[in-house]
């Protein structure tokens, strides 16, 4: 049990009382808070394993929002990036839809897609795989029964052919339940070893031999009503007006869909995941109908605001950068899941949360007010300043107004001559 209470006013605290909040919440160990404040958490020999041409480790901030209550459970969510006002922006819209009841989110089962592409096929080579799809079944059910044990494995396959420039193509789809992995590594290695016998069925030359991030079977879905009561009937019209904005024009479209995965993205890197195919998939399913948002905001019938959220996440618990780096261990262990489908509904209700409070923002004071305050501290940090000067450098920046690396430079060298 998660006592919220805890943390109240989290972002005032110095990082060694937000880390002690975290021993007693989440049962986080000495060595473990260490490791948070190490910035070698990843060493060199151990990322000399992870990828080529290593000569260090980059680091991002990593931050928590805490208050996110999703289908009853309480959740501190460890999320990683350099942009600021983003932690505080899931916090503030997971705050306020904790007091409007919280999310409900929900996930399909890990099935993942991978695509066989056979090259010089004839024009009955569609009715060949037909006729040989027991088969090719039977085999990629007996190449995945290492996943059976955890009560995944080979789900279905399907084909279809493509006239193309290159010419006629057929495209082998096989369908495979990766439960708590992302699944790239289980679906390619049987892709590559399936080709074969397709080779040998359909005839033709087989290319690539590879997983799809287009997950259409591997959707997380969240939702939340904020009450008017709670957050005001001026800003459930300015949020409608900003959605409708972004579900007509494609301009605004881009950058609404690019603040959910502020939030989304986050939480990726922060727990090991590659971000880059979760990208990829968001974008590639907000555009399979013309490039349209991600989630939808309505008022019901009482008049407060829905939000719900839709998009396929190709995250897992297991395997990957997860087993490597120590700082993904750390975070999956705060956010206390059970599972890679749960790891995915705690990052739509994220996403949901993120844009919902950017879009109150902007259609209230504006997005700037806050995040220049927060950036300021950048600024401070940019021209120079250490410890207190940090602090003093960015609050007279907040106080005038500027926000530029001359102005806090001019403002240091004041601090400093007296």
């Amino acid at each position: 049990m998660v006592h919220m209470n805890s943390f109240s006013g989290f972002y005032k605290k110095t990082i060694p009382e937000r880390l002690e909040i975290l021993k007693a919440e989440r049962g986080l160990t000495e060595e473990e808070a260490k490791v948070l404040l190490d910035s070698g958490a990843l060493d060199l020999e151990t990322a000399d394993h992870m990828v080529e041409n290593v000569i260090g480790v980059e680091h991002l901030p990593l931050g928590v929002a805490p208050g996110f209550l999703i289908n009853g459970k309480e959740y501190i969510v460890p999320m990683c990036i350099e942009e600021p006002s983003v932690i505080a922006a899931a916090a503030k819209g997971a705050k306020l839809a904790a007091k409007s009841g919280g999310f409900t989110a929900e996930a399909d089962e890990p099935i993942m897609t991978g695509q066989v592409q056979i090259m010089g096929v004839e024009l009955n080579a569609l009715d060949k795989f037909n006729a040989n799809k027991e088969e090719i079944a039977a085999a990629a059910k007996e190449l995945c029964s290492g996943m059976e044990q955890y009560g995944g494995g080979f789900r279905s396959c399907e084909a279809h052919t493509l006239d193309t420039k290159r010419g006629k193509m057929l495209i082998a789809i096989f369908y495979v339940d990766v439960r708590d992995a992302m699944g790239a590594n289980t679906l390619n290695t049987l892709l590559e070893k399936i080709a074969p016998l397709l080779e040998e069925k359909i005839g033709g030359k087989a290319r690539l031999r590879i997983l799809s991030n287009l997950a259409m079977r591997r959707k997380a879905r969240a939702k939340c009503t904020w009450k008017k009561e709670i957050i005001g009937e001026d800003a459930i019209e300015a949020i409608l007006d900003a959605y409708e904005l972004a579900a007509n024009d494609i301009y605004r479209c881009c950058t609404h869909n690019k603040g959910i995965m502020n939030g989304v993205d986050a939480v990726a890197l922060a727990t090991g995941n590659d971000w880059r195919a979760v990208e990829a998939s968001a974008h590639a399913f907000a555009a399979m109908d013309g490039y349209k948002p991600l989630n939808r905001f309505y008022k019901d019938g009482n008049g407060d605001l829905v939000g719900e959220i839709e998009l396929p996440l190709t995250v897992g618990t297991v395997g990957g950068a997860i087993n490597t780096n120590p700082i993904a261990k750390i975070s999956l262990k705060m956010l206390g899941i059970k599972s890679a489908q749960e790891l995915s509904m705690v990052m739509a209700a994220v996403g949901l949360a993120q844009n919902f409070a950017a879009l109150r923002a902007l259609g209230t004071e504006g997005i700037q007010r806050g995040h220049m305050k927060l950036h300021a501290a950048n600024l401070a940090v940019t021209a120079g300043a250490r410890g207190e000067e940090i602090e003093m450098v960015s609050k007279k920046l907040s106080e005038e107004g500027k926000y530029s690396v001359d102005a806090a430079t001019e403002i240091l060298q004041k601090i400093r001559g007296g």
